[in-house]
């Protein structure tokens, strides 16, 4: 039996390190998610309150607009930036992002426009790491990793949530990869992040859930169906939210107008509906698909329209929570149309449709066990898995990498973000060599798994 001593000793040096390090950016993720929830919540009733707000979100947008171009610009990127950062492991981030975002978001949803939270409370706490890495003078590899912390300690404390707020820090980086360098840090600053909030008095949103289902071949049979559809909508989503801000960007020089333009769409399109449930994070909805009353079966198309004409645009707020409310009513439309318990395939859709959007499954599942209970558990895990895959390697965060790629099929340069992939410019030549496409090329991609399944750039005719 063989005991080396200063293994053991810099393990535990390790440990207590990383464990200190993550509580103190939990408290201070939790601390900033508490004050903007309480700013969130006061916004969003008094935009219930007071409906005639709506009328003024397209000057909210030109306020956030100018604001950002002014004095934002190196933090627009929000998530994206934190991503990169922690990537290439080299450059800061100003301590602006944290109150901008914190600020743009309340503003966003005071005057109507369709967005959620969980953006905010990670860029708030990433910011947070970042100042406190630079203050404690860490190196550059201990920053990155205290960055990730950061981006758990948010989104744990923002949902209450910690064992999913940790994995999602360590997931969301790449596709088809989990880091573990930073599972200590990443799982106390989400925990201390969720018992902070908590301790603030902050109560989160509860979701209601009947009797877990009996799994048999069926019921898995129509889960998978449903993943697909859950997939295809996170895929619609983020397409539809990218392209509507690549159109304002080629077509609207000015950045305050751009927010402007998408308010005064969701304000047409508020009256064209006749609800304004579809604003905001969509809480309504979220709880109607739970109750036998329901929803409208194309609620969920409605709410991927609304919220990516907000982002799209230049309004700020996270993705997470229209994208629950996407999954939720369109969980319901699905069982409601194929005779399914209507809310199980809520509770399904609720997390799935969030798993294809921000390629992080893992997460995903834990996400709705601790929302839900361990009983949907198989179901649930099926849902994310074949929602996963179907949304393909699109997502809601462009400086997502790809490790793995998620079929045989198809061949993905490892190392390249989703911006990269999604230009439709790189390819492989024939020796598996990754290449440029030219624009007079198309993509083959072979459908024997048995080959070496890559991506080959052949000429057209």
């Amino acid at each position: 039996m063989r005991f080396n001593v200063r293994e053991q000793i810099a393990l535990l040096w390790s440990l207590a390190k990383w464990c200190v390090l993550g509580s103190c950016v939990g408290i201070l993720a939790g601390c900033a998610s508490a004050a903007f929830l309480y700013g969130l919540g006061w916004a969003t009733t008094t935009r219930i309150q007071t409906p005639w707000l709506l009328w003024f979100l397209p000057l909210a947008g030109v306020g956030i607009g100018w604001i950002y171009a002014q004095y934002g610009q190196e933090v627009e990127g929000g998530n994206n930036l934190l991503l990169e950062r922690i990537h290439r492991s080299e450059g800061d981030i100003s301590w602006r992002m944290a109150p901008l975002i914190a600020f743009a978001t309340i503003g966003t949803h005071l005057f109507g426009g369709s967005a959620g939270r969980e953006g905010t409370s990670v860029q708030m706490g990433g910011g947070l790491a970042d100042l406190l890495a630079r203050t404690l003078r860490l190196p550059r590899e201990d920053r990155r990793i205290l960055l990730m912390s950061g981006i758990s300690g948010g989104f744990g404390a923002v949902f209450g949530t910690p064992i999913a707020g940790a994995i999602f820090g360590l997931e969301v980086l790449t596709i088809g990869r989990i880091r573990y360098d930073a599972l200590v840090p990443c799982f106390a600053a989400s925990m201390v992040g969720d018992l902070v909030s908590e301790a603030c008095g902050i109560q989160h949103h509860p979701y209601g859930f009947g009797i877990a289902p009996i799994v048999t071949p069926r019921l898995l049979i129509w889960t998978a169906l449903a993943g697909i559809c859950f997939g295809s909508a996170s895929l619609v989503f983020a397409e539809l939210t990218h392209a509507i801000e690549h159109l304002l960007k080629t077509f609207v020089n000015r950045p305050w107008l751009r927010p402007a333009i998408g308010g005064i769409a969701v304000i047409v399109l508020t009256h064209l509906v006749g609800s304004q449930d579809y604003l905001g994070l969509g809480d309504p909805l979220i709880d109607r698909s739970f109750t036998p009353q329901g929803v409208f079966l194309g609620a969920f198309a409605l709410k991927i329209l609304f919220t990516a004409l907000t982002l799209g645009s230049g309004f700020k707020g996270g993705e997470v929570t229209p994208l629950f409310c996407i999954g939720a009513t369109l969980g319901y439309a699905f069982a409601e149309v194929t005779g399914q318990t209507t809310h199980l395939f809520a509770a399904i859709g609720f997390v799935s449709v969030f798993a294809g959007a921000a390629n992080t499954p893992i997460s995903c599942i834990l996400l709705g066990i601790e929302l839900f209970g361990a009983g949907i558990a198989v179901p649930l895990t099926l849902s994310c898995i074949v929602s996963y895959i179907t949304s393909g390697h699109r997502g809601i965060y462009m400086s997502q990498r790809v490790d793995t790629s998620k079929s045989m099929s198809v061949f993905v340069p490892e190392g390249y973000s989703l911006r990269e992939f999604q230009s439709g410019s790189m390819g492989v030549d024939t020796t598996g060599r990754p290449r440029l496409i030219l624009p007079e090329e198309h993509v083959e991609v072979r459908s024997d798994p048995t080959d070496s399944a890559q991506v080959h750039a052949a000429p057209q005719g």
